[in-house]
């Protein structure tokens, strides 16, 4: 059985560390608020498909250095080059950006954005492509990819943003690309909750472990059918929901609960 160990690996174009079950990726270029580029993109891709195969990690959390969450593509290392490329070209591009979104939910991990200062373009599907997603009040959330002449239409933002916040106000922000203030981003939906800067990180290490200690196996399938569950019926779903759980009743966390609860005792998870 394939097997990839989160806890060896070695980041090339951000920061990888490794705190029990718990990972987390800082984006770190903190002189230019923490831009992706080609590299990064594709190391992001990669490594949230290998995430899959990782048993050593039950949680991950995203963030960025410096004050600032992601800025987006950059300027001079991607946008100026794009405009160089033929159609084919851009296809890769454009397919390969949406991996990593793909790959994230994919992810059975549960995923943690810690988003501060700026959160820009691509910035802004990293943090959709999370399972929550934790701001400041000074931070700023902006979908610009009609700044730059592009349609709203990127990285699955038109599927995954008007599932976090309606589609009504999911339009206005892709058409406008104005940015939203952290207090209107809970407002709306986009985070779950918001945190002093200096608490931020903390805040996500603890909501992160508490869910590295809990039913991971669990958490996995909750995962699997958020994502699955969207293109089916109601019918559908609950009889998807029906045999994911079937399955989970089958796991050993399950019968180390009720024996805890039995016992009056708090359950120790294992994920299995």
């Amino acid at each position: 059985m394939r097997k990839f160990k989160a806890a060896e690996y070695k980041a090339k174009h951000f920061d990888w560390t490794v705190d029990g079950k718990v990972a987390t990726l800082t984006l770190n270029r903190p002189d230019k608020k923490n831009p992706l580029t080609f590299d990064s993109y594709g190391e992001l891709r990669d490594l949230f498909e290998n995430l899959v195969y990782a048993d050593d990690v039950k949680a991950v959390i995203v963030t960025g250095s410096g004050g600032n969450f992601c800025s987006g593509g950059d300027v001079h290392e991607i946008i100026g080059p794009l405009t160089k490329m033929d159609m084919p070209e851009l296809l890769e591009f454009t397919r390969m950006t949406g991996d990593a979104v793909r790959a994230m939910r994919n992810a059975p991990q549960p995923i943690i954005a810690a988003i501060d200062g700026v959160c820009a373009g691509a910035g802004t599907m990293l943090g959709c492509a999370a399972d929550i997603r934790l701001g400041t009040a000074r931070s700023k959330v902006a979908f610009l990819f009609v700044r730059v002449g592009l349609a709203g239409a990127d990285m699955g933002a038109c599927t995954l943003l008007p599932r976090l916040i309606g589609l009504s106000r999911a339009a206005e922000l892709l058409y406008t690309g104005r940015a939203m203030g952290g207090e209107e981003s809970e407002r709306v939906g986009y985070y779950n909750s918001l945190h002093a800067p200096e608490e931020l990180l903390d805040a996500a290490n603890k909501l992160a472990h508490s869910l590295a200690n809990g039913p991971t196996f669990g958490h996995a399938m909750t995962k699997k059918m958020l994502w699955q569950e969207w293109n089916h019926g109601l019918g559908e779903c609950i009889e998807a929901e029906a045999q994911a759980q079937a399955i989970c009743m089958q796991t050993k966390d399950f019968e180390r609960a009720y024996i805890a609860f039995a016992n009056k005792q708090a359950p120790v998870f294992e994920g299995n």
